[in-house]
Formats: structure tokens, C-alpha cells, sequence
């Protein structure tokens, strides 16, 4: 294993690594605040549609709460520097919102981080569907409680009626920043990221939450190495908790290298499975710092055609195979094959071989 600053091989460390990621507020301006723009509606080149409010969401009484009295069940509405300090960096900027990095004072004199994302009413839109808008985006992130998904902790409205999400802090940054920094990631690291990254959506996916647009920007680190999933305004709600069968869904929705093929073939799919397909493409981007095809469409992309036509043929598809470990190679074929119910699930890839052999570092062993 080939080490470097922020990846080092630790025999006697659970995993047998460990991740050292520069804290993101101290590296340049411009790289830090590109991961941070994902979570304001900004996603650089993709084709993205607009943040659309999953319509289960119109049912639930905690929303109806929120809207009607602009308050949390975790916190009121008051001084949002009161409860976690004062916003100082910008941390990033988009058309949807700015995120800031606030400073809470703690005991002895330490200081807690959090990051504050206030949203910015678009100028077409009411006041109640700007409402509604960050009140659902709430009301789901806030109530998906697992190691590998951001920790929303609070929904705020100030005087002016701007509302303002409270979340954890990651200091790390994002998959992206780190990718553009590095290159490509060394096997191991990419190993960890990506087995916590399935480690997530299998846990949304039994919550009966598909998240619609994973790809690294939406996808933030600890310096620790913990991945966190983060941005739910364009997710779907395909099973609540009393029902057993799986609503299909429709539209394309995320940044356009990571929507899967059949969104753009059929009217109704299964959002898991897109969501695994997404996953699919941020491996290929950790390992290879690159993407294999602009568009998961034959008619449309020369390369994603040439990709279909190899991954039939003995020899197979030359960028995937130059993975070299056959387990690898055949759990990325399981996850990007263009049909969806040929698809590997989130819980079958990670009972495969590869990722029963893949060990996670110590800092994101629990959940």
C-alpha cells in the first residue's frame, strides 16, 4: 500500500489505515466552497432540474408545523447566534442560498463548528412555497439518523421570514474538492469511501428515501476520513413505513454523468436503483479521476454506446478492467448494468465478495 499525508497504512489500527484530511476552512478559497455549492442548487456543468418537494411530504403534520409556526421540533424560532454562535466564513455561495461556518463558544473555553445553510427565496416564488420548500428539505434530512448521512440538527426563520438550516460541521470538505485535488484516490482510500458511501444508501433505501442526486459534491468528509451524505432537496419518498410495495418514480433529476440510462428511456423507474447507478459512476470518478461517458445514452454518447457493445464481449470494457481485482471488477459491472432490475441492490453490494474484504478505518466502523 502506497501511503501519502492523507491516507497512511496503520497495521495495528482497525481497517488498517487512516484518513488525515486537511481541514477544508484552511485550504484555498476556491476549492473549499466548491463542495459547499452542491447543497445551494448549483451543480457545476450537470444537468440538473430544479429542487422539487417529494408531494408526501405535503402530508406530514411536522411540516405542516414548521410552515404554519416556523419552528422545529428541536429548536424554536429565535437568535440563531444564541443557540450556535456566530456565522463567520463563507463557506459557499449559490443561487439557492449561502452556507456559512458559525463558531459557538463551548466550556473551557473550546469551540464548536456548525455549518448554517440559509436559503434564498427564488424571485418567482411565493412566500409559502419558499416555505414549504425548506421546511421539507428539514423534515426528511432531519430524520435520517445514521454515521454516513449529515446530522441536520435545526430550522430557523428570522424576522425577515429567511429560514436557515443548522448541520453538522465537516471538516474535511467534500469528495469532490478532495478528487480535484488529488487526481485520482489510491485503491484503499476509494475501497472505504465508496463500501460507507453503499453503507448510507442502503440505510435510505429502508427508510423507503432515494436521494436523486448522489455524486461527490453531495457527499462530505471528516477529517477523520467519515463520509456523509448531504443535499436531500431533490429526493423521493417511494414507501412509507406501514406500506410494502415500492412506488416507482419519474423525472430526470441530479447532474447529467451520474442520471441513469433509464431515465432517460422509460416514464416510470425504480429510484433505488438509479441511486446505485449514481454510486457507481463517484467509484469510477474516486479511482480514475474521470468520467467513462458525459451521458448514459446510447444515441446521444459515443463512448457510454462503446461501453455497452465491451461489457458483452470476453475481453470487456478496458477501463474497467484495468481495476485489475476481478471482485471489483465484477461488482462495478453488477452496479452500472443499464438494465435496473439486473442491478445489484445497495445491500447485495455490500454482501459481495470485494466489500466483505474491504475493512473500514476505526472512525467509521459505528453507526
Amino acid at each position: 500500500m502506497t501511503d501519502s499525508p492523507r491516507y497512511t497504512s496503520v497495521p495495528a489500527a482497525p481497517g488498517g489505515h487512516a484518513h488525515c484530511l486537511q481541514p477544508c476552512y484552511r485550504q484555498k478559497r476556491s476549492l473549499a466552497l466548491n463542495g459547499w455549492r452542491a447543497l445551494l442548487g448549483q451543480n457545476g456543468g450537470g444537468h440538473t432540474l430544479p429542487i422539487r418537494v417529494p408531494s408526501w411530504i405535503r402530508s406530514l403534520k411536522s411540516e405542516r408545523d414548521i410552515s404554519k409556526n416556523g419552528n422545529s421540533k428541536q429548536g424554536q424560532v429565535g437568535l440563531l447566534a444564541e443557540k450556535y454562535g456566530r456565522c463567520r466564513e463563507l463557506i459557499g455561495r449559490g443561487t439557492y442560498g449561502v452556507v456559512r461556518l458559525s463558531h459557538k463558544t463551548a466550556e473551557a473555553g473550546e469551540e464548536d463548528l456548525f455549518a448554517v445553510k440559509t436559503f434564498i427565496r427564488r424571485p418567482e416564488e411565493s412566500q409559502e412555497r419558499y416555505r414549504e420548500r425548506a421546511t421539507a428539505e428539514f423534515v426528511v434530512s432531519s430524520s435520517l439518523r445514521h454515521r454516513n448521512i449529515v446530522s441536520v440538527l435545526d430550522l430557523m426563520r428570522d424576522e425577515g421570514g429567511n429560514y436557515s438550516e443548522v448541520m453538522e460541521f465537516c471538516a474535511g470538505g467534500d469528495l469532490f474538492s478532495l478528487i480535484k485535488s488529488a487526481g485520482k484516490l489510491m485503491p484503499g482510500e476509494a475501497d472505504c469511501f465508496f463500501k460507507q458511501l453503499m453503507r448510507g444508501v442502503e440505510f435510505l433505501h429502508e427508510m423507503g428515501v432515494a436521494h436523486r442526486d448522489i455524486k461527490p459534491e453531495n457527499i462530505l468528509l471528516t477529517i477523520d476520513g467519515v463520509i456523509k451524505i448531504t443535499d436531500f432537496g431533490s429526493c423521493d419518498c417511494f414507501r412509507m413505513a406501514w406500506e410494502s410495495d415500492v412506488r416507482m418514480v419519474s423525472g430526470i433529476r441530479g447532474s447529467e454523468p451520474y442520471v441513469a440510462p433509464e431515465e432517460y428511456t422509460e416514464t416510470e423507474f425504480d429510484a433505488r436503483a438509479i441511486d446505485v447507478w449514481a454510486c457507481g459512476v463517484v467509484f469510477v470518478v474516486m479511482r480514475t479521476g474521470r468520467y467513462f461517458w458525459g451521458k448514459a445514452s446510447k444515441v446521444e454518447d459515443k463512448l457510454y454506446a462503446r461501453y455497452l457493445e465491451d461489457r458483452r464481449i470476453e475481453s470487456g470494457y478496458a477501463p474497467i478492467e484495468a481495476f485489475h481485482r476481478i471482485q471489483c471488477k465484477n461488482a462495478i459491472y453488477c452496479i452500472l448494468d443499464p438494465l435496473p432490475k439486473r442491478r445489484i441492490t445497495a445491500s447485495q453490494f455490500l454482501r459481495s465478495k470485494w466489500m466483505r474484504e474491504v475493512a473500514l478505518c476505526s472512525k467509521s466502523l459505528s453507526i
